[in-house]
C-alpha cells in the first residue's frame, strides 16, 4: 500500500484533518504552534490562521467563519481578518486543561473533549477534565463524562451512536446518542488498546460501519469493525499518527495528521514524515462529516 505524504508540515502536533468539498479542500490544525491551516488538494496552495493559544479542536459557522476551541475558550475566527472573538471562556482552570479533540453532530452541535495538560508540567498531579458541548443557542454544556484525555470523536453513518476515547486508559466507548437533543445514554467498552500498541487518539467512521483510529505511539491506524473486532492495522512511516478523515470528491481517500513533539532528536532523523499530513486509499469509503455548528 503506498503511503505518501501530502505536505511536509513538520507540525508539532498536527490534528483534526477535516475536509472541506465546496472548497476541495483539507482543514488541519497544529495544537502547539497554534494555528488553523488550510491544504487544497488539486493545487498544493496552503494557509494558515494563527491564533493566540493551543487549539484543540475547530468547526465552521454557516457564515464562513470558523469556531476555535483555545486553552482560553471558546471563539470565533473571522477568515477573513484572523481577528479572534470569544464566545464561552474555558469552563475549567486553563493553566491546567485544554480542550482537546471536537467534532460536530448532525444537529449542529459542537462536541470537544478536554485534555490534562497544566502549563507548568512539574506541580500539579494528573486529574480529569469533563466533555462539553457547545451551540449559539446554550453556550457551552457540561457532558457526563470525564477523562484525562477525550479524543477519538466520531459518530455512526446513521448518527445514534456516537464513539469516545479515554486514551490514557487505552479504552474506546460507545454511546447511544439521541441527535436532536444531543444526549448521551449507555456507555459501553467499544474497544480496548493494550499499552504497548500505543494509546488511542482520534478516528474516522466509513460507510461500512468501520472505525479508524489513530494509534499514537503505536505507528499505525488500526480499523475496528462495527461490532468492535479488529479487522486490520495499515502500518505508517511516523510513531505518532493523530487523526484521520477521509477526503476528495468520493471519499475514498484517507489523511493522516500526525505528531512529533514528543520525539527525540535521533527519532526524528529516523522518521522524516514525522509532523506531516499523509494519505493513502484504504480501500473503504468514508461518510460525510458534519462541520457546522449553530
Amino acid at each position: 500500500m503506498l503511503i505518501e505524504t501530502v505536505l511536509d508540515a513538520h507540525a508539532q502536533i498536527g490534528e483534526s484533518p477535516t475536509w472541506v468539498a465546496d472548497e476541495n479542500a483539507l482543514y488541519w490544525i497544529d495544537v502547539k504552534a497554534p494555528a488553523l491551516h488550510r491544504f487544497q488538494l488539486a493545487t498544493g496552495a496552503t494557509r494558515d490562521w494563527p491564533v493566540t493559544s493551543d487549539i484543540g479542536g475547530f468547526a465552521f459557522f454557516e457564515d464562513g467563519a470558523a469556531l476555535v476551541a483555545l486553552r482560553h475558550g471558546i471563539h470565533r475566527l473571522d477568515l477573513d481578518s484572523g481577528a479572534l472573538t470569544m464566545l464561552a471562556p474555558a469552563p475549567f482552570d486553563p493553566a491546567l486543561f485544554r480542550f482537546n479533540e471536537a467534532a460536530c453532530d448532525a444537529s449542529g452541535r459542537f462536541w470537544v473533549g478536554v485534555m490534562f495538560d497544566p502549563v507548568d508540567k512539574d506541580k500539579h498531579t494528573a486529574c480529569p477534565g469533563q466533555l462539553h458541548s457547545f451551540t449559539l443557542a446554550d453556550g457551552l454544556r457540561e457532558e457526563p463524562d470525564a477523562a484525562e484525555l477525550h479524543n477519538g470523536l466520531a459518530w455512526s453513518a446513521d448518527g445514534h451512536t456516537l464513539f469516545l476515547s479515554h486514551s490514557y486508559a487505552g479504552n474506546i466507548f460507545a454511546f447511544d446518542y439521541e441527535v436532536c437533543e444531543g444526549r448521551l445514554s449507555r456507555r459501553r467498552l467499544f474497544a480496548r488498546i493494550p499499552a504497548e500498541s500505543g494509546i488511542p487518539d482520534g478516528a474516522a467512521v466509513d460507510a461500512e460501519g468501520g472505525y479508524w483510529c489513530a494509534l499514537h505511539g503505536g505507528g499505525r491506524l488500526r480499523r475496528f469493525t462495527a461490532d468492535g473486532q479488529v479487522d486490520r492495522d495499515v502500518v505508517l512511516p511516523v510513531s505518532e499518527p493523530t487523526m484521520c478523515a477521509f477526503a476528495g470528491p468520493d471519499l475514498a481517500t484517507l489523511y493522516v495528521t500526525s505528531a512529533s513533539d514528543q520525539l527525540s532528536a535521533e527519532q526524528k532523523r529516523r522518521q522524516p514524515q514525522a509532523g506531516n499530513l499523509l494519505r493513502f486509499t484504504p480501500g473503504h469509503r468514508g461518510v460525510p462529516k458534519p462541520m457546522m455548528v449553530r
